[in-house]
C-alpha cells in the first residue's frame, strides 16, 4: 500500500519586501505554501552626490559591478537625466557585471541588452563573486577601472563583494565604490513577530539569501527559538551563518527558483 506523502513545509521568504513578494508568488505557482517576512529593509542612499558623480564618470570605467538587483534599481533611479539613459547606454562601452540571474534581470529591466552584461551562465551551479570572477578575470589588466555599486548598512559602512574588490586590486585594477542604497533591519509589526515565532517551531523552512537577514532574525527572536528551526541558504557562507545562529537544520541550494523548489520537494 502506498504511503501518504507528507505535506510540504511552508517557506518563509526573508528577502527585502519587493523581492520577497515576487518570490512568494513564484513559489505559490509551484504549489508551495510561502509567506513573506522581509528581514532586510532597502532604502535609497542618504548621500546621492557620489552616485550622481558616478553617473557622470561612468564612461571612464571598463565595468560597473552591481552587487544585487537593488544596486541596479537604486543606481538607475538616481540618474538625474532619465530621458538620456537609453542613448547613453548604447554609446557607453562600460560593461555591466552581475553575480546572478536576479541582478541580470534588473539590468535588462533598466534597459541594458545581453551583450552589455557579464555574469555567470544561468545554468551555473554557483552565483557569487567567485563565479563572476571566473567570467571577467581574463578582461582585467593593470590600469583597468571598475566601479562597484553596492549598499551600506545603517552605520553607513559599505557591505558586500569585498572579495571581488580584492581580486581586482591584486590584478592591478583601480576599484572605486559607490553606495546606491542602504540596508537595515525592518521595524517589525506584532503580526510579523508572531509569524516569526510560529515559523520557528512549526516545521517551516526559512529561505535565506543574505547572512545579514540571519543576523536580523537573531536580534528579533530569543536564541532558544532557533534551536528547533529549519533553514535553506542560497550560499555556503549564508548556511554557515545560519548554523552559527543556532538553526537546528540547515540546507544549501542554488539561488534559482527551480533549485529551491526541488530542494523543498525533496524534504517531503
Amino acid at each position: 500500500m502506498k504511503q501518504p506523502t507528507a505535506p510540504l513545509p511552508r517557506i518563509i521568504v526573508t528577502r527585502p519586501a519587493q523581492d520577497a513578494q515576487r518570490w512568494v508568488r513564484d513559489l505559490q505557482t509551484h504549489g508551495l505554501q510561502a509567506d513573506a517576512l522581509p528581514l532586510i529593509e532597502i532604502a535609497a542612499a542618504t548621500q546621492l552626490q557620489p552616485v550622481h558623480r558616478a553617473w557622470k564618470e561612468l564612461a571612464s570605467y571598463q565595468a560597473a559591478m552591481f552587487v544585487s538587483a537593488n544596486a541596479v534599481r537604486h543606481f538607475y533611479a538616481s540618474n538625474q537625466a532619465p530621458a538620456h539613459i537609453e542613448p547613453a547606454q548604447s554609446a557607453i562601452k562600460t560593461r555591466a557585471w552581475a553575480t546572478g540571474p536576479g541582478t541580470v534581470s534588473a539590468l535588462r529591466q533598466a534597459g541594458l541588452t545581453g551583450h552589455q552584461i557579464d555574469a555567470p551562465d544561468a545554468s551555473a551551479g554557483q552565483f557569487d563573486s567567485e563565479a563572476l570572477w571566473q567570467v571577467v578575470a581574463p578582461s582585467v589588466h593593470a590600469g583597468s577601472r571598475v566601479l562597484v555599486v553596492r549598499g551600506s548598512d545603517h552605520t553607513g559602512e559599505s557591505a558586500g563583494r569585498s572579495w571581488l574588490s580584492e581580486q581586482l586590486a591584486a590584478a592591478g585594477a583601480q576599484v572605486d565604490t559607490v553606495v546606491a542604497y542602504e540596508r537595515r533591519a525592518p521595524t517589525f509589526s506584532a503580526a510579523q513577530i508572531a509569524l516569526a515565532q510560529e515559523a520557528c517551531g512549526d516545521g517551516s523552512v526559512w529561505l535565506f539569501s543574505s547572512s545579514e537577514a540571519v543576523a536580523h532574525l537573531q536580534a528579533l527572536l530569543p536564541p532558544a527559538c532557533l534551536g528547533t528551526a529549519r533553514a535553506l541558504a542560497t550560499h555556503p557562507r549564508i548556511a554557515q551563518a545560519a548554523r552559527l545562529a543556532g538553526f537546528a537544520v540547515v540546507g544549501e541550494t542554488s539561488p534559482t527558483l527551480n533549485a529551491i523548489v526541488a530542494s523543498i520537494e525533496s524534504q517531503a
